[in-house]
């Protein structure tokens, strides 16, 4: 995937932010700061690619996705900027912010069944009823390719990169990450980073197929669901990750808190995931350059009030 991400990255170039890769010596890691990105995380990028590419005849049919959340924002915002229709699909669990905010976009919301993976499901079958395209939060090439920018950026600020830890949810991040850093580093380590309570894509590469996970509660909201049917991000993740790690829901809250108290930011509990996992292997990092993805700052009310 190496050239449709470096393509994702030209066409992109001008709607997008190139983040901030910067050293933190309280961590002893490299963070790249995507929760500065449009939207409050990676996501736009995914999107901001997906909608470019579209033709005059599908943008103005309009597009369909299904998020709860982050995915949701970016289309909204991409498809704002282009002028065309967007529908968001999203579960009963949705953050009323972020609902809210999609609307802001000029969104409409549709809410169907009670987690992302039944949301994701309907609207598909709305986009196929309707004639619109469908915009995948993560199975889907092209925006997989847009998530692979990070990657581009990544080995562009450093070269020398030992290891990026990224947090796993379906996949579309990690593994355009992965695609590019495997093609232009390959001694990059690429970090796999799960809450225990929702490792899906974990368990489904353990198990050699995509399977149905059972999930707990977890603070790494952007991360939590079920994979779609026959993903195309399986096969990519299970080709790029090196090493996985989970982690439990007190050590998410305690790196939330932590990049709260020493860099001052508020991160998603997904970014925490990250610098969890990070913090468990640290002693192995000590003296080589890692990287971990801070993926968003889109926090809801209820998480925001643990971390405070």
């Amino acid at each position: 995937m190496k050239d449709e991400i470096l393509a994702a990255y030209d066409r992109i170039a001008g709607m997008v932010r190139q983040t901030p890769l910067e050293y933190s010596a309280e961590l002893g890691a490299f963070l790249k700061l995507e929760h500065l990105q449009h939207t409050g995380s990676f996501k736009f990028r995914g999107a901001s690619n997906k909608i470019a590419m579209l033709t005059a005849e599908q943008a103005a049919a309009g597009v369909v996705t299904a998020s709860n959340g982050n995915h949701g924002l970016g289309v909204a915002a991409a498809s704002q900027a282009r002028g065309i229709a967007a529908e968001v699909f999203v579960s009963s669990h949705v953050s009323a912010a972020k609902a809210r905010r999609i609307e802001a976009m000029g969104a409409r919301i549709h809410c169907a069944g009670d987690d992302p993976l039944t949301a994701e499901l309907a609207a598909r079958r709305a986009a196929d009823g309707s004639g619109r395209v469908f915009i995948s939060p993560y199975n889907d090439f092209d925006v997989v390719a847009g998530q692979g920018t990070v990657g581009v950026e990544l080995h562009r600020q450093l070269p020398q990169l030992d290891a990026v830890f990224v947090a796993v949810g379906g996949g579309g991040l990690i593994g355009g990450i992965g695609a590019y850093l495997k093609a232009v580093s390959p001694q990059t380590e690429i970090v796999g980073c799960w809450p225990a309570n929702s490792p899906v894509m974990h368990q489904c590469l353990q198990a050699g197929g995509i399977v149905e996970v059972a999930e707990l509660p977890t603070l790494s909201e952007s991360t939590a669901g079920g994979l779609e049917p026959d993903s195309v991000t399986f096969d990519l993740c299970r080709r790029v990750i090196d090493r996985s790690v989970l982690v439990s829901e007190e050590e998410i809250l305690h790196a939330m808190r932590l990049i709260l108290e020493t860099e001052h930011w508020v991160i998603e509990g997904a970014a925490g995931v990250a610098v969890a996992a990070f913090l468990q292997e640290a002693s192995r990092w000590q003296g080589r350059n890692a990287a971990i993805v801070i993926c968003g700052r889109n926090v809801s009310s209820e998480v925001l009030h643990k971390l405070c």
